[in-house]
């Protein structure tokens, strides 16, 4: 809401000032400007990435909209699920968790947090490393050495979406430029026949497809691009959270204490305290 909420600032602030010095609002209704700049800057921004970035970018426009998943509870729920495991497999040797590594939507376990059984990705993750240090070959620096390069990859891909909004953010403001040359180029071709008032309405059409390049580029576009990076960096933060718990279990540290290590990795707005933590594990 906070994100809706602010954009309905910018409308109102632009808008207001607008129509508090005189102008109509009438006069910034121009469709064909709204379809030469924003179709021009969707062409790009397909032509400009792949497939895959497309889908992600317009389908993380709903989640930064209405739905931040990264809260106090979200963390929560990562530790908790990441101590059950730990401690099954402590009390009852590596082997008992397999079941739940290898179905892990069939795990009384990870059944608990439905969160987190919703993010595929982030069930993969968990399990093929539980997976790898159930066979007990691998050095706990070796671990880590593995979980740095993996999350260094994951984070580049999740910040590709952000990426590719800052760019189309980038092209804006110049795609405005073209909307209103193609304007003046209209105007030049009626300058001899036209009476002025026309001559001026043609120039003020011009005059608008540069406004709204600007404003959508820094109103709307670019700081939807920081929001998406910034919920990139939140969710990278949650995987170093899970690897930071299982280097420590590596480590032979037990579960409570591994966990820690997990939650002072988070970052400061949602972490969990460790009054918390204890009082979420054990109360499950």
């Amino acid at each position: 809401m906070l994100k809706i909420a602010g954009f309905l600032v910018v409308i109102g602030s632009v808008l207001g000032g607008f129509l508090a010095s005189g102008g109509h609002i009438g006069a910034l209704w121009h469709p064909f400007e709204i379809l030469i700049i924003g179709g021009a800057a969707f062409g790009a921004f397909m032509v400009a990435n792949s497939g895959a970035v497309v889908k992600k970018t317009l389908a993380a426009g709903p989640a930064i909209m209405f739905g931040h998943k990264f809260s106090k509870a979200y963390y929560l729920d990562v530790l908790g699920l990441l101590y059950e495991v730990l401690n099954k497999s402590r009390r009852e040797g590596m082997m008992s968790i397999e079941v739940d590594i290898e179905e892990p939507l069939e795990s009384p376990i990870f059944s608990k947090y439905p969160a987190i059984l919703k993010d595929k990705h982030m069930t993969e993750f968990i399990c093929d490393y539980l997976r790898i240090m159930s066979t007990g070959n691998m050095a706990p620096h070796e671990l880590e050495a593995l979980f740095d390069v993996e999350i260094s990859s994951l984070t580049e891909e999740l910040l590709e979406p952000s990426h590719a909004a800052t760019r189309v953010s980038d092209a804006l403001p110049g795609f405005g430029i073209v909307a209103a040359v193609l304007g003046i180029v209209i105007t030049m071709g009626i300058l001899g026949d036209a009476e002025k008032s026309e001559i001026g309405e043609k120039v003020a059409t011009a005059l608008v497809g540069t406004f709204l390049g600007i404003l959508a580029a820094y109103g709307f576009v670019g700081p939807f691009a920081s929001a998406m990076e910034h919920e990139a960096h939140e969710e990278a933060n949650t995987y170093e959270a899970i690897k930071m718990s299982l280097v420590a279990s590596a480590q032979g540290l037990p579960p409570a204490l591994a966990v820690e290590f997990g939650r002072k990795s988070l970052l400061p707005e949602h972490r969990p305290s460790f009054l918390e933590l204890e009082e979420s594990v054990k109360g499950r």
